[in-house]
């Protein structure tokens, strides 16, 4: 979609009437009928932002675990630098083969910069370096992340900062990235009306209707259904197979 940043509506203070918004501004009343207490709210670093952190913590009695990249210049700098001799992990991940990539993962956290960071109701800060080598090629990468979370070390150890941090990914990995890859959703031509909005639906809803079926490899089986269009419909229900099985 070419109109990533019109995400939602918001109501117009005495009025009936709605004013569109983008990301940052919708987060908050998007949230307001999911109960937060005790929860850990990740978000992707568009949302590192004072004002959502504060709200998400006092307000809500909930916690935040941001990831903090070069919208947020002067944090990104004063945590990286900090980083910048880090020393022995404070955890470090088994190696792990998935997706043709050997793939190891370690964490360093810190909260002496708690009373530093010009960011409200920090509990600690984080550094995470994620190496990675493709097994075919041999060929190695290393990306290293920088964070901050309102948790404490007593409420989360370095071990649990790390898999939040991963648990995050999962919704990246498991949605957008398969509809980005499969449908090439972000160069689409569909731009007016409500054809932008009715097609990333009915993407998602292919998606779906597969994972509930328990496809593991979406773009596999969507190439499969390209050639043999007998199985879209038994996946659509609407063969006589389908009902056949569902009675044994």
């Amino acid at each position: 979609m070419l109109r990533p940043k019109k995400v939602g509506l918001i109501p117009i203070e005495g009025s009936d009437e709605f004013k569109q918004t983008n990301e940052i501004k919708i987060a908050a009343p998007l949230l307001e009928g999911v109960e937060l207490e005790g929860v850990v709210v990740t978000a992707d670093a568009l949302l590192t932002q004072c004002e959502f952190g504060r709200h998400l913590v006092e307000d809500r009695q909930a916690h935040y675990h941001f990831t903090v990249k070069a919208n947020q210049k002067n944090l990104l700098d004063d945590i990286s630098v900090y980083f910048q001799e880090r020393g022995k992990a404070d955890f470090t991940e088994p190696t792990e083969l998935a997706h043709g990539r050997i793939e190891s993962r370690s964490i360093w956290t810190t909260t002496a910069l708690n009373g530093y960071l010009k960011f409200p109701c920090v509990g600690q800060a984080f550094a995470i370096e994620r190496n990675a080598t493709i097994k075919k090629t041999g060929e190695s990468s290393q990306e290293i992340i920088f964070g901050i979370t309102s948790q404490t070390p007593e409420q989360a150890g370095p071990e649990k900062v790390l898999a939040t941090n991963r648990g995050h990914w999962v919704i990246e990995n498991g949605c957008h990235y398969i509809i980005d890859a499969i449908y090439d959703e972000d160069r689409s031509q569909i731009r007016t009306g409500h054809g932008p909005e009715n097609m990333t639906r009915l993407r998602r809803f292919a998606v779906g209707l597969l994972k509930s079926r328990g496809v593991k490899n979406i773009a596999q089986k969507m190439r499969q259904m390209a050639y043999r269009t007998r199985m879209l419909f038994d996946y659509l229900r609407m063969t006589k197979k389908y009902w056949q099985e569902v009675g044994k």
